[in-house]
């Protein structure tokens, strides 16, 4: 029987190989799940959004659990930090929700065009603070103090054997706009300030890209998390994406690239239009990670000699599905992708999904 060390180096191998598109025994299953954790194990949602120790404990529980899985996309939940990274409100269960209903994020317009002007003339990092704390009305001292367990959540993790995927997390700049300005009236800034919107991105941007490459740098990450969460180019216009978007996805993965990490960029909705730009990164360096918006065949066909590929199990299929259909989905989609391909859920696992049918997907993998 294999030690703890013994499989944590075995999944490691898996992964690295898999990442620089070489050939291994089987995919890596990495899941990206945090409120299917509690229902699994028995909790309620708003016991895993108490904070990050209770959060992690309870992902641990879950992945040991479910057995032959080689590891978590993160060690403990999002959901109560969700204001750090949208710059908007979040209903959380068992507070402004029921107890077992997901978190939300309580989209508004909270930031106001004049602070475009603010950010431009005193940066980034003398803004976010108090608006943090004055609009979002975030206790952010405890927050950041609950968010000091981190390292030891990845560590009691790895300590069972199991990967962390993702060691460091960043959005691209224009979802903190769309986020505080809320997406309708970021998007008529977008035509009505362009100008304005731009010199506040490239701010906000170099302040950012900065902080990031330190956090790689003092973290040693080997994955980097980058979502450009609703940048999909089917939101907006090719030259409103190019200018917007585009623009600060790509100087944002060089930066990782540039610091020695795989960029995983995930991509929530439809981003076929465009796949061909991603042709720009350099072989092995960077995971495109699907949702089940973009056709994950169409990924393949135009970034499978490039790119590693991550996902794409349905939602749906884990929720309503029976295990036999997620096997055999799983089983084409594992054929089909070839070397250079991670098993996971198309986002994250609902905290709905079927026991069964997480199940199924991983045994598609482990060939059970």
């Amino acid at each position: 029987m294999k030690t703890k060390q013994e499989l944590y180096n075995e999944r490691l191998g898996r992964l690295n190989k898999t990442l620089a598109l070489e050939k291994t025994d089987r995919p890596p299953v990495i899941l990206q799940m945090d409120g299917f954790c509690a229902t699994h194990m028995g909790y309620t949602l708003a016991e895993l959004c108490k904070g990050v120790k209770e959060s992690n404990k309870i992902m641990l529980e879950s992945l040991k659990a479910l057995g032959d899985v080689d590891g978590s996309e993160s060690s403990f939940s999002g959901g109560p930090i969700f204001p750090l990274t949208f710059l908007a409100r979040v209903k959380l269960p068992g507070r402004e929700l029921p107890e077992n209903m997901m978190w939300q994020l309580d989209e508004a317009e909270m930031m106001l065009p004049g602070d475009y002007d603010t950010i431009i003339n005193k940066g980034w990092s003398n803004f976010a603070p108090g608006y943090l704390r004055d609009r979002l009305k975030i206790d952010v001292d405890k927050l950041m103090e609950d968010l000091t367990y981190g390292s030891q959540a990845t560590k009691n993790i790895t300590d069972e054997g199991y990967l962390v995927y993702k060691q460091s997390t960043a959005l691209t700049v224009n979802e903190y706009l769309g986020g505080g300005r809320s997406m309708v009236k970021f998007m008529r800034d977008l035509f009505k300030i362009p100008d304005k919107v731009e010199a506040t991105l490239e701010v906000m941007q170099k302040e950012i890209v900065e902080g990031m490459r330190k956090q790689i740098r003092d973290s040693k990450a080997s994955v980097v998390f980058l979502s450009p969460a609703r940048g999909a180019s089917e939101f907006f216009s090719p030259k409103l994406w190019e200018r917007f978007v585009w623009k600060y996805i790509k100087e944002t993965a060089d930066a990782v690239i540039e610091e020695g990490a795989v960029c995983n960029i995930h991509m929530d909705g439809d981003w076929e239009r465009d796949l061909n730009y991603f042709k720009d990164f350099p072989k092995g360096k960077i995971v495109l990670e699907t949702d089940g918006a973009t056709d994950i065949y169409k990924v393949k066909e135009i970034l499978g000699s490039n790119a590693c590929i991550k996902g794409d199990v349905p939602a749906a299929k884990l929720c309503l599905a029976n295990p036999e259909e997620v096997y055999n989905y799983s089983t084409k989609l594992i054929k089909d992708m070839g070397e250079g391909f991670i098993l996971s859920s198309g986002c994250s696992v609902p905290s709905n999904a079927k026991v069964e049918n997480v199940k199924a997907m991983i045994s598609a993998a482990i060939g059970k």
